[in-house]
This record gives structure tokens, sequence and C-alpha cells, in this order.
């Protein structure tokens, strides 16, 4: 009989083996698409420097601050016209306000949400919340002495798009001029939804929502998860933030990753990693600002050339 083992051949059989969880290891965590993209990134410097965010650039400037008495935040929003911030926590679901350095300027309660995971400034005082189990999108009003926010008394939207459990809306960005809202599905799989037509901008016309979806565009974020969006006029471009995969992705018009920002200990003036980031927003100077659970807010800037 022919003998297939012998003692001899054990080391060959384990550094195939190790070769071979190698292999499933970095096809799970999507390791190297990654490593091909950042050996191609300084190819994209040329053409896109000067036309784009151009995340290599950014420096940490605030490294996880605690933001005292919250927890369990996600999302973040920047206002333009406030000059503020805004988050929402799942647990005793609530609105929050922030400083630009991270100080709480106020709370508003959130009755009838479910599972806010997301939240995007559209106008003065006009913001979506997403609902991630039901994906529901609610657009609501905020005024300066809001007190509570009813989901019962908003405008909302649900899709129902490959509904599977706490994976679903993570994260929306809004583009002002073209009225589209990008929607972000975490994973299983990734996707970056457009969506036309909501909020409603004339309540006078019939209500007409336009999903736009590409698959194959989206399966090329080597990305194991989304948590976050942000649109930056100015270019066009698209920030998409994996918790996961500790990064933050630029995406031209096109939706094709062209620059990087990792969130890893080491990188980017970084003492340590971001162990779980939830949101991301940008102001008119390009500052970044991010957020981790529970409760730690960042702050990164562009260095000068």
């Amino acid at each position: 009989m022919l003998r297939l083992f012998t003692w001899k051949r054990l080391p060959v059989l384990l550094a195939l083996a190790a070769l071979l969880l190698a292999a499933l290891v970095g096809q799970h965590f999507r390791l190297f698409e990654r490593a091909w993209f950042t050996a191609q990134e300084g190819r994209h410097e040329e053409r896109w420097r000067g036309k784009s965010i151009w995340l290599p650039d950014y420096r940490v400037a605030v490294e996880a601050l605690p933001l005292e008495g919250l927890e369990d935040l996600s999302a973040l929003t920047y206002d333009p016209q406030r000059k503020t911030l805004f988050t929402v926590t799942n647990k005793r679901s609530q609105l929050i306000e922030l400083s630009l350095d991270g100080r709480v300027l106020r709370r508003i309660p959130l009755q009838g949400f479910g599972d806010p995971e997301a939240i995007e400034y559209i106008s003065p005082g006009v913001y979506v919340i997403t609902d991630e189990r039901e994906q529901r999108l609610i657009k609501v009003r905020v005024a300066d002495g809001e007190q509570l926010l009813d989901a019962a008394n908003a405008e909302q939207l649900t899709l129902g798009i490959g509904l599977n459990g706490n994976k679903g809306f993570e994260g929306l960005a809004y583009d002002a001029g073209g009225k589209r809202l990008f929607v972000a599905k975490e994973r299983d799989p990734v996707r970056i939804y457009e969506i036309q037509g909501f909020p409603q901008r004339n309540p006078d016309i019939p209500f007409a929502v336009h999903v736009v979806d590409d698959p194959k565009r989206d399966a090329g974020l080597f990305v194991r998860d989304l948590s976050s969006l942000d649109y930056d006029a100015p270019t066009g471009h698209l920030l998409a933030l994996s918790d996961e995969s500790r990064l933050v992705l630029e995406l031209d018009a096109d939706g094709r990753p062209i620059s990087s920002l990792s969130l890893r200990g080491g990188q980017h003036g970084l003492k340590h990693n971001v162990p779980q980031a939830e949101g991301i927003a940008t102001d008119e100077a390009g500052t970044l600002y991010l957020i981790s659970e529970p409760n730690l807010f960042y702050v990164f800037r562009k260095q000068a050339d």
C-alpha cells in the first residue's frame, strides 16, 4: 500500500496548510486587494493631488478625546450653518450636538427611531436619520429649542433592500447640488446606494424615489464593512469609513478608490489604533472629524505642502 504520510513529509504538509490558511485569511479580510492599492496609491498622486481630498496628507491633531457622559456613539455630520457636529446614540437614543473641539452642546431624545445608526445634514434645520434594522430613512426638523424628536411626526422612506438583521443602513452622505442621498449598507455585502427623490423637495408634486445600485463597483471596495460616509462638494468625491478595516477611502465620482487614510497606530501621526470608528465628517476647511465607540473624538488636518 502506498504510504501518503510519513514523518519526513510532516513539515511540508504543515507549510502547505499554513499557506492555505494565510490565503484564506487574506481573501477574507481583502488584504491582497488592499496591498495592491497601497502599492499603486503613489501613482495616483500626480493625477489627483490638487483635484481631490488626498488623504495621505492628513495628520491627527486631536487623538482619542473622551466625550464625557456619552456612550455608544454612531455616525457624524457637519452642520455648515451652525458650525457644529451632530451624532446619534443607539442605547437610550439621542441626537447629540457637538462643538468642533468635542464639547457636548445639547442632547435631544429620539422617540420611535428603532436603531438609529446614521445622521446627515440636508439643509438648515433639516436632517435624515437612519433606522438600521428596518432600513428606514427619517427626515427630521431640529429647531433651536427642540426638546424631543418623534419619528411618528416625520417624513419616512423604507427601502427593505437585502434585509439581513443588524447589517443594514450604517452611513449617509448628501450631495446638496445634485440632490442625491448616498446610503451605505454595512456588509454582507457592502453597498453604497444613491437615492434620488428623498427627502422630498416639493410636497406639491407626486412622491417619486429612484434608487441607483452598482454591485460591480462596490465589489471593488476592499473593505470588510462600511461605518460612515461623507460627501465632499468641491471634488464630488465620497469618503467611506470602515471600522473593521481601520481605513478611510476616498472614492472618485465613479466610485473608484483613489486615496486612503489608515486608522492604525503609527500611521498619520496616530499613537494607537482607532478602536471602533463609527462616524466621519468634514467641514469647509477640509478638516476631518471622526468618532469611535464608545465615546472617542478625533480630528485630522491636512498638512501644508
